[in-house]
């Protein structure tokens, strides 16, 4: 149980600063030294918003990370790049993302980069809030990569993965990392056909190492690129098997939902922290503190202040930064307010 009742966080990603987005579609007019440069100032950037508004919890907002998947693909071998996606124009969708064939071996000999990203994120950020880390798991990790002979279904290139984000995992946590989110949306996203009970079985060996000296959670959400969502978004299916993930919190996506199945915290709350989705990633309506802490009120009917979380429903990456940083905002001042209402 953590220390903080009605703690305020983030699940990771946050918006790329205009100048990031452009230099990374512009890559080959940088050196490595001024790409890095800019990546270190738009982590600044991201820590400064996220202080700004409050929160208890921050990271660096992934802004090395041009991709939610792809960026990590660079960090293993054993893959070659389709180089173009099944869809180019068109309304934006899943389709329109990239995907690597496997030539060999699957192995990360430099680990996948994210010890390298939580301690910039250490000498950058001031003293106070929590700094947090992200690590997609294998099953999430495997979506962008094509069977072959040696791997020949998604599961097979999960188990190949397993050890590779078991490591990064153990690695961050010997870095001095607190708190890390395993992000397996994957796993929500194909709860309602896939075997639930296999999920957990894969989520707890890839977190073996760490489940028990660190404050561990998992976001499972329904998919954000683009801001569409992937399957039927519905918790229904992945309990009550998921209650048996060996992580502390759970992070849910509730506020793009109108807050359907809010009852299962309760459930949750019984056994595992809970991070209630309180704003609407996917929407440019700027929740008022008024409206979280009314949302606040409504959670409190079904778990308790000490076992409750609020965060947005999914990393900010895929909304306008003028938005996310009046969202944030807004969380912290609608918390507080709910806060002082039940003496915490």
């Amino acid at each position: 149980m953590k220390d903080q009742p009605l703690r305020t966080t983030v699940i990771g990603s946050y918006p790329f600063p205009s100048w990031l987005e452009f230099a990374s579609q512009h890559l080959e007019q940088f050196g490595t030294n001024e790409f890095t440069e800019l990546q270190n100032d738009a982590v600044i950037i991201a820590i400064h918003d996220q202080m700004e508004a409050g929160l208890d919890v921050i990271t660096d907002g992934e802004q090395s990370r041009l991709d939610f998947n792809l960026s990590f693909y660079g960090y293993l071998q054993g893959i070659k790049s389709n180089e173009k996606p099944l869809r180019v124009f068109g309304p934006p969708a899943h389709d329109q993302r990239g995907k690597h064939n496997i030539t060999g071996e699957l192995t990360a000999p430099r680990g996948l980069g994210v010890v390298e990203e939580y301690q910039r994120l250490v000498q950058l950020a001031p003293k106070g809030p929590t700094l947090k880390a992200s690590v997609p798991g294998p099953y999430t990790l495997s979506g962008r990569l094509n069977p072959d002979s040696q791997y020949p279904d998604r599961y097979a290139i999960t188990e190949a993965l397993l050890p590779i984000v078991r490591a990064e995992l153990e690695a961050l946590m010997d870095a001095g990392c607190k708190e890390i989110t395993v992000d397996e949306p994957s796993m929500s996203c194909y709860a309602y056909k896939e075997d639930t009970k296999r999920f957990v079985d894969i989520f707890n060996r890839t977190v073996e190492g760490v489940y028990g000296k660190i404050h561990l959670s998992t976001h499972l959400c329904f998919g954000n690129f683009k801001a569409r969502a992937v399957g039927p978004r519905q918790y229904a299916p992945m309990f009550p098997d998921f209650l048996d993930m060996h992580v502390d919190e759970i992070h849910l996506e509730m506020a793009s939902r109108e807050f359907s199945e809010l009852e299962i915290i309760q459930e949750i709350a019984k056994v595992k922290d809970v991070a209630v989705g309180i704003v609407d990633v996917k929407s440019y309506y700027i929740e008022t503190p008024e409206d979280i802490a009314s949302r606040v009120r409504h959670c409190l009917k079904y778990a308790p202040p000490e076992r409750l979380s609020f965060a947005p429903d999914c990393g900010l990456s895929q909304t306008a930064r003028w938005a996310a940083r009046l969202k944030l905002q807004n969380i912290v001042k609608g918390v507080n307010i709910a806060r002082k209402e039940v003496g915490v």
